[in-house]
């Protein structure tokens, strides 16, 4: 059987992106025995510098969100760090769009290519930075809801 249709390629590969994600958190949530990790995941500094480094590894921040929600619904990472974590991997998916424009520029991004990837880049850690500060308060908010 072919699967010749561009919108039906396209529906089965989201189908089984959402399935392997689904798993990957499934298995995440059996993970709440880190004790080896708890001197890493406690500190939400290292943490966001590991999700940029995480995000940046496996270009794909909804990867690293899903693991994020699954150690915390397992109890492994507090809220503190999981914000910082989603933070982190929101600075390290910039990281596609520079290969991207690598790829597309033979080389360093120019033009339009680097400016988009820039502000990309700017924009995400301007926000990381603006709130890394207000971690606590910010979990303190959301651990009301």
């Amino acid at each position: 059987m072919e699967f010749n249709n561009p919108v039906l390629q396209t529906l089965l590969g989201l189908v089984v992106f959402y399935i392997g994600l689904k798993m990957f958190s499934g298995g995440m949530k059996s993970m709440s025995h880190l004790e080896h990790l708890e001197w890493f995941l406690g500190n939400p500094f290292l943490v966001f510098f590991g999700a940029i480094a995480c995000t940046l590894l496996w270009q794909s921040s909804s990867l690293s969100t899903t693991a994020i929600i699954g150690l915390v619904a397992s109890g492994a990472l507090p809220l503190p760090s999981a914000i910082a974590a989603v933070l982190g991997a929101n600075i390290g998916t910039t990281g596609t769009i520079w290969i991207a424009g690598i790829l597309v520029s033979d080389g360093i991004p120019t033009g339009i290519t680097k400016q988009v990837a820039l502000v990309h880049t700017g924009v995400n850690t301007l926000m990381a930075v603006a709130l890394l500060p207000f971690i606590q308060p910010i979990a303190r908010f959301v651990s009301k809801y």
